[in-house]
């Protein structure tokens, strides 16, 4: 539960504000960049059903994304701007992970932005309460997660050999997105700073983030039938 003097937090601090606009920049060029990928890779699913409801995910993602920059617009931020810093990091992350077939871009679709989720919902709870609702409304599961995990599971029945790569997939996906993490975390001050609570550059706070995302990658995979 967050203290009385995170709750506090108010955007008239401008370390905070900083913060802030750099945390709903990296949110919405994911959620924009996640549009792309699912609409994309929707044409590799194997029948019309599929294929719909992996363009119903995109289009959900788009209306993140459009939510993200309409906030990033009230708060006097230019969205182009506030999106560039982390443009080199998740576009490295998806251009080391792209999927070869349906089945490993069902997987980056759980794991690989349940990843970010698990981040983005753990940061919420520094947040002053408008954009915690709002960082919280972006990361709320609209049915997603429970069409991969069945999709996935119901491949794994049919294949079980299959379950070997994807287990290999996601496992690269959390390498993949632990060095990226790492990589802006290093580069953004104010960001790091709201992710830890206030805490400054604290090495052990940054190791038990961490260690928590992984806990939480692994009950992910667990879901859908994989070895993490």
């Amino acid at each position: 539960m967050p203290t009385s003097s995170e709750s506090a937090r108010d955007l008239s601090d401008p370390q905070y504000r900083e913060a802030v606009i750099d945390l709903l920049g990296a949110m919405a060029y994911g959620e924009l960049e996640a549009f792309e990928r699912l609409a994309r890779d929707a044409p590799m699913a194997p029948d019309f059903y599929n294929r719909s409801a992996m363009a119903e995910m995109a289009v959900a993602e788009f209306g993140h994304y459009k939510m993200l920059r309409a906030r990033l617009e009230e708060l006097g931020a230019d969205p182009d701007v506030a999106m560039t810093p982390f443009v080199e990091a998740i576009d490295g992350f998806h251009a080391s992970t792209t999927p070869n077939d349906w089945l490993e871009s069902m997987v980056t679709a759980c794991v690989g932005d349940g990843i970010a989720t698990d981040f983005y919902r753990d940061v919420a709870k520094y947040l002053d309460p408008q954009t915690r609702d709002l960082v919280n409304a972006v990361c709320a599961d609209f049915g997603q997660s429970k069409f991969v995990v069945d999709a996935v599971r119901y491949c794994i029945a049919e294949d079980p050999k299959v379950a070997g790569r994807l287990a290999l997939w996601g496992r690269r996906l959390m390498g993949e997105a632990v060095a990226q993490s790492q990589r802006v975390a290093v580069q953004r001050e104010a960001l790091i700073d709201l992710v830890l609570g206030g805490l400054g550059p604290d090495l052990a706070a940054v190791t038990r983030m961490f260690a928590d995302l992984t806990e939480a990658h692994t009950a992910r995979m667990k879901s859908l039938g994989l070895e993490a």
